[in-house]
């Protein structure tokens, strides 16, 4: 199926590896020129060379660089057309009372203002072209909130609500926001989350209806067709990539 997006420019944030480097990849696979960024110089150049995109270092706490991020790209490779936003999760823990306010803070900053800080820099010339694709990189946690990631569950909700509010004021003039709702995607994360590979592994057999942990590539697919002028009709959804896992409707 041809996307109708080559040629396009993309931004995608938190790329050096995992959901992001995966999306970034489907979309250059695509013959959209793409943009990546993380807080590593080291390895954003590394991922960059080999998917063949331009490597960026911005760090998702520092707001105020944002701007001057997307700037940056628009000089290199033109209008950005697609954004990703996709960031870390924040660290686990058990006890939902347990994180110190500077974290409530940071996680806030980091899942909630650091995608808006961009799309405020991305929307307007996006209206003004009357095209643009906006999505998040979210989690099932937004529809079932997961027992030791509280940060996740709280403030990534409160980016699915943004992103649902502005996809209705933007949607008259061809930009479309949505979400992703990952679950148990092969990552490092679900590593840190779940244990070892045999752990994380055993865990998705029994407890995923696929039965198995998802791919990179598999979620990366469904991304790239919402990025696409094939998904034009579809704005203000939280997508999920789960093999049925949430039970929720």
């Amino acid at each position: 199926m041809d996307l109708g997006i080559a040629g396009r420019v993309a931004l995608v944030t938190g790329a050096s590896k995992g959901l992001g480097y995966g999306i970034a990849q489907a979309l250059a696979d695509e013959g959209v020129r793409v943009a990546i960024s993380s807080r590593s110089r080291e390895r954003i150049d590394a991922a960059a060379a080999q998917i063949g995109a331009t490597g960026i270092v911005l760090d998702s706490s520092d707001l105020d660089a944002a701007p001057a991020v997307v700037d940056e790209v628009e000089r290199s490779l033109g209008p950005v057309d697609i954004l990703v936003a996709n960031t870390g999760g924040p660290s686990p823990n058990p006890d939902a009372l347990g994180h110190s306010r500077e974290e409530w803070e940071a996680a806030y900053r980091d899942l909630a203002l650091f995608p808006l800080a961009l799309i405020e820099r991305v929307l307007p010339g996006m209206r003004e072209r009357g095209w643009g694709r906006i999505v998040s990189v979210s989690s099932i946690a937004v529809r079932e909130p997961i027992g030791p990631l509280v940060l996740s569950n709280a403030h990534r909700s409160a980016t699915l609500a943004a992103f649902k509010t502005i996809a209705r004021q933007v949607a008259g003039d061809g930009v479309t926001l949505n979400s992703l709702l990952p679950g148990r995607i092969a990552t490092d994360r679900i590593l840190d989350l779940g244990g070892s590979p045999e752990q994380v592994a055993a865990a998705a057999r029994d407890q995923v209806p696929a039965g198995r942990l998802g791919t990179v590539e598999e979620f990366a697919a469904v991304a790239a067709f919402l990025c696409s002028t094939r998904a034009a009709y579809v704005t203000g959804e939280a997508v999920r990539v789960d093999g049925g896992l949430t039970q929720s409707v």
